[in-house]
């Protein structure tokens, strides 16, 4: 299973790929590659999801350089590249210091 350290890595290099979700997902909130890889290079794990269902992922918490929260939920599988099942900016209304829900 990757460690936190191999997805910030892989994240900050741009070594992902994004499931056909994610990458409308991705469209529709207007998050660019750039900001993915900015908000991967210091994310932090606020959820994770053993049960998940096809492996077990986490829910990441990251900052673009314009200080935009992302939440990008990854699966921890080992693979060459890491898997980004979805991304979104966290609701407030949701979300508290968009680190836990509300």
């Amino acid at each position: 299973m990757k460690t936190i350290d191999d997805i910030r890595r892989q994240l900050a290099a741009g070594e992902y790929e994004l499931t056909r979700h994610a990458f409308r997902r991705a469209v529709e909130r207007n998050i660019s590659e750039a900001e993915i890889r900015q908000a991967g290079r210091s994310a932090e794990i606020i959820e994770e999801y053993a049960d998940d269902k096809y492996s077990p992922s986490c829910l990441l918490l990251g900052y673009t350089r314009r200080a935009r929260p992302l939440h990008i939920q990854v699966s921890y599988a080992e693979s060459d590249l890491v898997h980004i099942i979805t991304l979104y900016q966290p609701d407030s209304e949701i979300w508290y210091n968009d680190r836990r829900r509300r």
